[in-house]
């Protein structure tokens, strides 16, 4: 199956979470995955927020930011992978200068 993201209407998401600012994003998905490119501009986050129900694979494709991660940060940049295990708790800030890009994987149980 093809996903076509060029295709999918963009959706702004203001305060994404209690986020600052708003998140980007074309959505695809299925009742067992949802799939997301995302794009946070310059001083844009999204908040705080615990992956009850499954993980999350963040994958950048572009830019540089910040994981907020179980109390602790971790920095990120373009052909990285975050994993935000079920369970945990995670926030991403967009602190550079340009868009942070990302692919969006999150299961659904």
């Amino acid at each position: 199956m093809i996903i076509d993201f060029n295709e999918i209407p963009v959706q702004q998401l203001d305060r994404f979470k209690d986020g600052e600012k708003f998140f980007l994003a074309r959505m695809s998905g299925d009742p067992f995955c949802t799939i997301l490119h995302g794009t946070l501009v310059p001083g844009a986050s999204i908040g705080l927020h615990t992956h009850e129900e499954s993980c999350e694979v963040m994958y950048f494709l572009q830019g540089n930011g910040r994981v907020l991660f179980d109390g602790g940060a971790e920095t990120v940049a373009a052909g990285q992978v975050h994993y935000c295990p079920k369970g945990h708790a995670h926030s991403l800030v967009n602190d550079g200068a340009e868009d942070l890009v990302f692919l969006g994987i999150i299961p659904k149980q």
